[in-house]
């Protein structure tokens, strides 16, 4: 499903610990890390859609994590010229997201790999809140910012039960 300007409806998953740490996936068989992501279909709200992609790509459900909050618009990028599949139609020229902030409740043990269709991850680590901006894909990184920094403080709310130091440190320069 490909928008009128070109752009497919996604979510984005930013996973903390009670330590404030994000949960990094390394894409399968390949050196790249990035946030879980995935598609929206058709008859998909975005809460949907983020429940059903956390399922598929890290095997946990919707008991396993607390919901902390969303971005309140979508956020877009675009692909860079290369990476644009030009026999596609309709074309796509990017992503527009809606990010997720959720925290693990319980045990990463319960983390899995083989429950979508198509396995996209084959390993995880906890890193500190800011290092997915130095480490993710170059094209990807404005719309992490913006998800990060908009996310970021729910960290600090009374009422969650999460170590904010990761976020309050480091990777924040403009």
């Amino acid at each position: 499903m490909i928008d009128s300007k070109g752009y497919r409806p996604n979510v984005g998953i930013i996973l903390c610990n009670d330590e404030g740490r994000v949960f990094w996936a390394k894409r399968k068989g390949a050196n790249s890390w990035q946030f879980p992501q995935g598609g929206i279909d058709f008859d998909e709200d975005p809460e949907t859609a983020m429940y059903r992609e956390l399922w598929e790509e890290t095997g946990l459900r919707a008991e396993h994590v607390q919901l902390l909050g969303r971005t309140r618009y979508w956020l877009r990028y675009k692909l860079p010229e290369r990476y644009i599949r030009k026999n596609s139609l309709p074309l796509c020229i990017g992503q527009k997201q809606i990010w997720f902030m959720l925290r693990l409740l319980g045990d990463e043990s319960m983390v899995r790999f083989d429950c979508g269709h198509k396995q996209e991850f084959d390993n995880f680590k906890w890193v500190e809140y800011w290092y997915p901006l130095q480490d993710v894909v170059y094209f990807k990184r404005r719309v992490y910012r913006k998800a990060m920094d908009e996310l970021g403080s729910l960290l600090m709310a009374d009422d969650v039960q999460v170590d904010a130091a990761g976020y309050l440190s480091g990777c924040q320069e403009s």
